[in-house]
């Protein structure tokens, strides 16, 4: 297969210099204020997303360590296969999250609860609603090994792992 090659859309301005300190993942960022930046080509897309109330960011975590098929993940001290966690070192570093929108002006968008470190370069940007996004009622959620461990996350903070 070919390589896939992408281009940023824009830069991810947050307090998060660097992946150790930063919440892993958005709800251990409640109210952590952030910008994400367009770059001037791709500034016209923003038109309408003002009506949103949350989006789905798209980046690349662009300090994360080489990654490993099996790793020890932030909530758990036994080892698990990669593709069973969040872990941010992966084949492709590509990271989500689901962030407040607070506001968009001119090339920039406004944000709340950032988790990302700081200069990650965004690839894309989803509006999330609820319809499309949330599991219908009758479809149970199974989260696996983290059934019990979830609800920690939002204390903790990224190590030196990835």
């Amino acid at each position: 297969m070919e390589k896939i090659k992408m281009t940023p859309i824009g830069l991810l301005h947050t307090p998060h210099k660097t992946p150790k300190g930063a919440p892993i993942q958005p709800s251990g960022a409640r109210g952590i204020a952030g910008k994400a930046q367009l770059f001037a080509p791709y500034k016209e897309g923003l038109k309408d997303l003002e009506g949103f109330s949350h989006v789905i960011l798209l980046y690349f975590c662009h300090l994360v360590k080489p990654f490993n098929l099996l790793v020890t993940p932030f909530l758990d001290n036994t080892p698990r296969g990669l593709f069973a966690t969040r872990a941010p070192s992966r084949p492709n570093s590509i990271g989500i999250s689901l962030v407040r929108l607070v506001k968009v002006e001119d090339d920039t968008l406004f944000l709340l609860d950032v988790d990302m470190v700081d200069g990650s370069p965004l690839l894309d940007i989803k509006p999330f609603v609820g319809d499309f996004d949330m599991p219908l009622k009758d479809d149970p959620v199974r989260t696996g090994w983290l059934e019990k461990r979830a609800e920690g996350a939002a204390q903790k903070k990224g190590d030196d792992r990835f």
